[in-house]
């Protein structure tokens, strides 16, 4: 039996937002947050939309999360995010007390696995989902960035 809502699905979802991003020339990564199989939280980087270096797509989703439960932690919940989290925005993880969090790409100059960043004990993490298609979204972008200039 196929299951519909698997970690893949949800990927794909942060996928979407990630190419929202890209439209927008932002960094294209895409975050969602789900709970019941339901998304309550999607987001993408908006750090030159809002000139804010803390609008990571986490950190987005991170808030709207928690103003869709009304309290400040995402227990039970998994957070999908394209490229594995920067120390900043596993720091926030950790103080949200998220269940789970489900990341493609790892970074590996800048990822919080790389940076020894601790979360949340209870917090289990897993990468490598759909990590091709978020590596090639990330890899594009900055081509043509380096393109332009």
């Amino acid at each position: 039996m196929i299951q519909p809502f698997d970690d893949t699905y949800f990927m794909k979802k942060a996928l979407q937002e990630a190419e929202a991003a890209y439209d927008k020339d932002e960094i294209p990564i895409g975050a969602v947050v789900v709970v019941k199989n339901q998304i309550i939280a999607r987001a993408h980087n908006l750090t030159e939309t809002l000139n804010d270096v803390t609008a990571h797509a986490e950190m987005q989703a991170i808030t709207a999360a928690a103003n869709y439960l009304g309290g400040k932690y995402l227990l039970d919940c998994t957070l999908y995010v394209t490229i594995e989290p920067c120390q900043m925005c596993a720091g926030a993880l950790f103080w949200s007390q998220i269940s789970r969090i489900v990341y493609g790409a790892r970074d590996e100059q800048r990822g919080c696995v790389e940076m020894g960043t601790k979360l949340h004990p209870k917090t289990k993490m897993e990468g490598g989902v759909l990590a091709e298609e978020a590596s090639t979204l990330l890899k594009r972008f900055f081509i043509e960035k380096r393109n332009l200039n």
